[in-house]
């Protein structure tokens, strides 16, 4: 695959993915003012997902 497009398509997953961790309240799985530590905990599940997401698309695209 084009290294431009696995690029863009990082970026799309990540943000993606950073849309659909919105809908989960974190709130009431962390401890009262971890705020910071909430938020680094959102991004690296974000950049988790995003990954598996990717490579999910480009092992789909290398099979057809």
């Amino acid at each position: 695959m084009i290294p431009i497009l696995r690029v863009i398509l990082y970026f799309v997953t990540f943000a993606l993915s950073l849309y659909g961790l919105g809908a989960i309240n974190f709130g009431k799985l962390i401890y009262p003012g971890r705020v910071i530590q909430t938020q680094i905990l959102v991004i690296l599940l974000a950049m988790a997902l995003a990954y598996l997401a990717t490579q999910f698309l480009m092992e789909l695209n290398l099979s057809l």
